[in-house]
């Protein structure tokens, strides 16, 4: 049976709402030194003045009001977070508590190589980890994360065909790429040529090898791509694009199918990114922080932004000569907390660990696609990896969609899954398990999506509504992104009753 949320229904006001004059969430000893004003210690200029409307409110209601809030958030310690291409997996408490370390924490990014080294051999340490992983040569850690990787990636790509003597105006980009895709190649400088998927939801080799010209600087695709298939054909793929001259970056955002039993680099791969964030198991969402490290071979290695942790006779340093390099992408050396995360990720897991990751997201992805299969369309019969994409074509009979099937899911108490993306697919609905899960977790969710799909048939009416038991039914998400309020206002004053 699919579970249902026990949490209590508190409908929670704004601290502003709050708000008493008078009250205050803390209570100082009187002075024992000479009163003065902030006015007569810094500069006017740098004084700011009473914020109006600061909230006034006793330590008791502040306490409860962010305790109560706290309550109302879905995260992965809580259920299972089904994401499609996101790839939210658990993070691991070991990898927190090392990452907590005073020695690994509290080092400042300008103290001396000579006081570093052991943080310098850590990051060098991740390097080598990442470049065999992905059969690459070469590994910069410093990108923030999978899009800045990917802008990363491309400007090194620009970079090797300036200094040929010849830029390159187009980029091909695989329709069943991340979104992000068209947007790193837009602001790398280049215009987009898509390359639409065959029946089998693979690129289509055909249609690449009429668009592939020496005009075009490279091929960016995701594989597995975001339909959760591998392209099968990527060796094709490959030998289409290197025969004109072009490089072929793959976003490494599904590398969590890949793990230990595919390397990119022995694909024909030239360079990619690979999210931290995503397969090596360090916080994903809230905003970050993110890290996408970029892997290359050898040939776009003198590009690579800098510096770089590189072993030296004397230990290790970071490389600052920029040579052809395209610069900084990142202040200081990268989100250095992710790294300490990830490596922990890597030596728990081990060669055998790692690949075991990659079995489960899988056969996760597998399991879900073969009980779900009859009560949801599948979007293409090709063999699927970790993730697996459905629609909502069976319930729009009802006049049901996809959005209604997310909506009503919260209700059985699972986050839902990726919802209109890939958006190839017309009503997507993309899962991805990830690892993290058991069978049990798996079958409660999957008992979910089947009561869904007999509701949409039965009852369609409890979709159309949903959600209707939770703290907040369902909002007008359309006029919420385009008409936000962003700037909380106190409630206008009723006029007067002039009857009285």
């Amino acid at each position: 049976m699919s579970r249902t949320t026990t949490v209590f229904n508190i409908n929670e006001e704004l601290i502003f709402e709050k708000s008493a004059s008078g009250k205050m969430a803390y209570s100082l000893p009187p002075l024992d030194v000479e009163d003065d004003t902030i006015e007569a210690l810094l500069e006017p200029s740098l004084v700011r003045g009473e914020i109006e409307g600061f909230p006034e409110v006793s330590e008791l209601d502040l306490i409860r009001h962010y305790v109560r809030l706290s309550t109302w958030n879905y995260h992965i310690d809580l259920g299972m977070y089904p994401l499609g291409s996101c790839t939210m997996k658990y993070n691991p408490k070991l990898n927190e508590k090392v990452a907590r370390l005073g020695d690994l924490s509290g080092v400042h990014p300008l103290q001396e190589e000579t006081l570093s080294q052991g943080n310098l051999e850590l990051m060098f340490q991740l390097q080598v980890f990442l470049q065999e992983l992905t059969g690459m040569d070469a590994v910069s850690l410093q990108p923030a994360a999978g899009a800045q990787g990917e802008l990363t990636g491309l400007l090194m790509i620009r970079a090797y065909h300036v200094h040929q003597g010849k830029p390159r105006k187009y980029v091909l980009i695989a329709d069943s790429a991340h979104g992000t895709n068209p947007a790193s190649a837009t602001l790398a400088g280049y215009d987009v040529i898509s390359i639409p998927s065959n029946p089998g939801g693979t690129i289509d080799t055909s249609l690449l090898a009429e668009r592939m010209s020496e005009d075009v600087a490279c091929l960016m695709l995701t594989n597995p791509n975001t339909l959760g298939i591998f392209e099968v054909e990527i060796e094709k793929v490959a030998e289409i694009v290197h025969g004109r001259g072009g490089f072929i970056y793959m976003d490494g955002a599904n590398f969590n199918a890949l793990m230990g039993y595919a390397r990119p680099g022995d694909m024909g791969i030239d360079v990619l990114h690979l999210n931290l964030h995503k397969t090596f198991s360090t916080p994903h969402g809230g905003g970050g922080p993110g890290s996408g490290p970029v892997a290359c071979r050898q040939i776009l290695a003198p590009y690579l932004p800098v510096p770089r942790v590189v072993r030296t006779g004397a230990g290790y340093s970071l490389e600052e000569s920029p040579g052809s390099s395209i610069g900084r992408v990142h202040g200081f050396y990268g989100n250095f907390g992710m790294f300490v995360r990830a490596l922990c990720y890597i030596l728990s897991c081990g060669r055998t660990g790692l690949r075991e990751i990659s079995e489960t997201a899988v056969l996760n992805s597998n399991y879900i696609r073969a009980r779900l299969k009859n009560h949801y369309a599948l979007a293409y019969h090709s063999p699927s990896l970790h993730e697996v994409v459905f629609s909502d074509k069976k319930q729009a009979s009802n006049q049901i969609r996809t959005l209604d099937i997310a909506k009503r899911l919260i209700e059985h108490g699972f986050h839902p899954p990726t919802i209109y993306f890939p958006l190839i697919v017309r009503g997507a609905l993309m899962i991805e398990p990830t690892e993290s899960e058991g069978k049990a977790e798996l079958d409660s969710f999957i008992d979910a999506m089947i009561a869904i799909a007999r509701e949409a048939r039965e009852s369609p009416e409890l979709l159309i509504n949903a959600p209707i038991t939770t703290k907040r039914t369902r909002v007008d998400e359309t006029r919420a992104a385009r008409q936000p309020i962003l700037r909380w206002s106190p409630p206008a004053e009723a006029p007067p009753d002039e009857s009285t």
